[in-house]
């Protein structure tokens, strides 16, 4: 199982929190996506058997200009709703908050970890009953894919923040012997544009 994380975007690039905004890549985002496509070329020949995306521009468009041509889409796959949080940097947050996380700390009216844990469990469960058909390529978002790692090895939510999702990277997910393994994770092209 392959995770792309959308490319870049103004948000990203200046740390605020995307969730629900649709929020679309720079010239610089569409340049990464390029990129990453061509980082994992045996993906191409054969096609992954499932591609998914979430419902946002960004990843979708990243999926596109990596290469990829998207089964379906996923709301399951959207970015943590960050709730009052939307569009504020981290920074900004703990001027109320101080030492705030995402990882740490509630967003009101939005996402807790666990229902996020919750949300990547079922997206795991149903894309792990496909895996026999061949690869599958999940297309979506920073934090909502470091809980996808952290969930398939087994972590709680919250231990995401031990794994790095940079713009237009990649996370490897597989098994040795039925046993979930984290194969790649944040892997970028050399020289990224």
């Amino acid at each position: 199982m392959y995770l792309l994380r959308h490319g870049e975007t103004e948000w990203s690039r200046s740390g605020k929190h995307t969730g629900r905004t649709d929020v679309p890549l720079t010239e610089r985002g569409r340049e990464l996506a390029v990129a990453a496509g061509r980082l994992v070329p045996e993906l191409h020949d054969p096609p992954p058997a499932l591609v998914l995306a979430s419902p946002r521009s960004r990843a979708q468009d990243t999926a596109r200009l990596a290469g990829f041509r998207v089964d379906a889409i996923d709301e399951r796959l959207a970015e943590w709703d960050y709730g009052e949080y939307e569009g504020r940097t981290t920074p900004e947050i703990r001027e109320t908050v101080p030492d705030w996380t995402v990882w740490t700390h509630p967003c009101p009216g939005g996402e807790s970890a666990g229902t996020v844990g919750r949300r990547a469990d079922a997206v795991l469960a149903d894309v792990s009953a496909t895996l026999d058909r061949g690869d599958v390529v999940l297309v979506g978002h920073g934090h909502f894919s470091r809980v996808l790692v952290a969930r398939w090895i087994g972590l709680r939510a919250t231990e995401g923040v031990r794994f790095a999702m940079e713009a237009a990277s990649w996370a490897v997910l597989g098994h040795e012997r039925d046993v979930p393994r984290l194969d790649h994770v944040n892997l970028a092209p050399k020289g990224r544009p």
